[in-house]
């Protein structure tokens, strides 16, 4: 089995009594693709902003390459290596598609800046659009943007917020390439609502359910698994 490169246990978030999520406990197995699915209000976004620091647990704890980051702020959990991609595009709309992408690989100090950042526009296919300005680009293609500002910091983790959302087919599928190509030296967290995307892509796929794990497995036993077919899969 794969080394464990992130781990929660006990993790909760509360709201004014109201338990968005619920004493979660979950394992992300390092170079794997790693699947959260769930029915919309589940606790998937509050989830993945409590283990990128966006937000602070009620309770629980966060441990993360070997160390406890449960009290570390996001912009010290990206220096140690995590990248979250928002499930709205946090892009910097007024700038070009290229300085979008040279800002997040400056962080890590670059030395060949122009180099790198062409090479990681060219991974999501963006290439051909480095001068066009962000925020006129197409939302999928904002996606793609996105996507490349997360993988241009070389993350240990890289969490993905509805990445293929606006995309169409042929861009999925070349996402679905892109991101078995990053495995297995960047492990992936997949929020996602398209399960042709997440029964391809995934190693393990864990379902959340009013902010409680509902199950954890491979996308057969998933697939397989009545309480999740009643709760979220419609089988």
């Amino acid at each position: 089995m794969a080394a464990i490169i992130l781990s929660a246990r006990g993790l909760s978030k509360h709201y004014d009594g109201i338990k968005a999520v619920e004493a979660v406990d979950f394992d992300l197995q390092a170079g794997q693709i790693h699947a959260l699915i769930g029915p919309n209000g589940a606790g998937k976004t509050t989830f993945v902003s409590l283990l990128s620091g966006r937000i602070p647990p009620s309770a629980g704890r966060i441990t993360f390459d070997g160390a406890d980051i449960t009290k570390l702020p996001a912009h010290e959990r990206v220096a140690r290596g995590i990248a979250y991609t928002f499930q709205i595009t946090s892009i910097y709309a007024n700038l070009p598609v290229f300085d979008n992408v040279a800002l997040a690989i400056q962080r890590k100090g670059s030395r060949t800046l122009r180099a790198d950042t062409m090479a990681a526009l060219a991974r999501v296919g963006l290439d051909p659009m480095a001068d066009q300005i962000a925020g006129t680009l197409a939302y999928g293609h904002q996606r793609l943007l996105e996507i490349a500002m997360g993988l241009s910091m070389d993350p240990k983790l890289l969490i993905l917020d509805e990445p293929t959302q606006g995309l169409a087919n042929a861009e999925i599928d070349a996402f679905n390439t892109l991101i078995r190509a990053v495995t297995p030296k960047t492990t992936v967290l997949l929020i996602e609502h398209n399960m042709d995307v997440v029964m391809d892509l995934a190693d393990q796929i864990t379902v959340l359910n009013f902010g409680e794990t509902l199950a954890t497995g491979t996308p057969a036993e998933i697939r397989a698994n009545p309480a999740v077919q009643s709760a979220y899969l419609g089988g």
